[in-house]
């Protein structure tokens, strides 16, 4: 009797509930720091109050749960089976950006599409991310012994990466080498012959020189951010660099955020300030977004971090759990695809902040202040958990370790 009560208790979160009470956790700590670091945008940005900020990222919080929780309530392959009309919707809404696109909060690119008649915006690029990756574990999953013609794949693969690598490299360099990387990790996960996965690098490569030459010395790509790129690199070097030629005021200048973001690392020491107590979170550009984890650090200190990380942890560990106890091919694989998306995120982020790599805009997955990431993740969460919860059902209907490719064909 008790144990059936305690089954009926947590009947709502459907799925892994060990990932269920990681995302919840997080969820509810993400709270506090953006309610602290948005004090930059009231009275540094001029952009709304603190107080209606943190009211919408909770709004955002409370919705994303909502939508994980109607994910699982669809059946994930019937998600595969529409991500094809889905991505081709994306594509649209991704070339409808490059020519009405928006800036929001003094960004330099336009990367949001307002919802006409509402003041709502978002950004296509991320939910064509996601598509993509669903689109591939599906299309990988079918036939996936048939050795496939080099036209096939070049249409159906390779065709759709590079489109939306394309679409989205413009104004948003960061994630469009993001979504070329997270496609090759799942085409080598989804057993695609080597012999085409290097091709389709190489091919990428030289594409990436000659695009960047073009932009360089010429105007013929007109809009693109390619010279704020290499600026970021060139200041990224310059700030590693020992040599006494380096003009240390030019760099300072360049590197500002960096800078920032290390000194609120290193004032944070190991237990912190305390809750809303950065002290320059105030001089932190993007210090609610893609800065948030060095005012974590600078208030939660060394403890507070190594907490954060550690739920981010379980929760990548629960994720292989899920795709290794998976016996469906298409569910073992969109589950670590999707988790693959949520680690570079996250590993993007941190890097960014403790300057291991160039400034990008990348947010901290369930933390970092902004809608349209925020739901994405949570959509990533929703389909990790539905197919988690499959796994029972699938051992109650017999479905063994191995599937044949008769099951495989029909899952997918």
């Amino acid at each position: 009797m008790n144990e059936q009560d305690t089954e009926n208790r947590f009947e709502f979160l459907k799925g892994d509930k060990v990932l269920w009470m990681v995302i919840l956790v997080i969820s509810i700590f993400s709270i506090f720091p953006v309610y602290s670091a948005s004090s930059n945008l009231e009275y540094i940005v001029n952009n709304g109050t603190t107080t209606g900020h943190v009211i919408k990222h909770m709004f955002f919080v409370v919705l994303g749960l909502a939508i994980m929780r109607v994910v699982g309530m669809v059946k994930y392959e019937y998600i595969g089976k529409l991500s094809s009309i889905l991505l081709g919707l994306m594509i649209i809404l991704l070339i409808v950006t490059m020519f009405t696109g928006q800036t929001i909060d003094g960004a330099s690119a336009s990367r949001w599409l307002k919802i006409p008649g509402t003041p709502i915006s978002f950004q296509p690029s991320s939910f064509a991310f996601l598509m993509l990756i669903i689109y591939l574990c599906r299309y990988l999953t079918k036939k996936i012994t048939r050795e496939r013609l080099p036209i096939e794949n070049i249409m159906y693969i390779f065709g759709p990466i590079l489109l939306v690598f394309v679409l989205v490299a413009k104004d948003n360099g960061s994630t469009a080498l993001m979504i070329l990387m997270v496609s090759v990790i799942v085409l080598i996960i989804g057993q695609l012959h080597w012999k085409y996965i290097a091709g389709f690098i190489s091919a990428s490569f030289i594409a990436i020189v000659l695009f960047l030459i073009i932009a360089l010395n010429t105007n013929l790509i007109g809009g693109n951010r390619v010279h704020t790129w290499m600026s970021r690199i060139e200041t990224f070097t310059s700030s590693k660099a020992k040599s006494a030629d380096v003009d240390d005021e030019s760099v300072k200048a360049k590197n500002y955020q960096v800078m920032q973001a290390k000194a609120a690392i290193v004032h944070g020491g190991i237990t912190g300030m305390g809750p809303g107590k950065s002290a320059l979170k105030q001089m932190l550009p993007q210090s609610a977004s893609d800065f948030i984890f060095a005012v974590i650090v600078e208030e939660y200190g060394v403890i507070g971090a190594a907490f954060l990380i550690s739920m981010y942890l379980i929760m990548m560990i629960r994720i292989v759990m899920i795709a290794s106890k998976m016996p469906a091919f298409f569910g073992s694989l969109l589950v670590l695809s999707l988790g693959v998306m949520i680690f570079v995120q996250l590993s993007v982020n941190i890097a960014v902040a403790v300057n291991l790599i160039p400034v990008t805009g990348q947010p901290l997955p369930l933390i970092s202040y902004g809608g349209t990431s925020m739901l994405v993740t949570y959509l990533q969460l929703g389909i990790i958990l539905n197919i988690s919860s499959r796994i029972q059902i699938y051992d109650e209907e017999g479905l063994g370790k191995k599937q044949s490719i008769a099951e495989i064909n029909d899952i997918a």
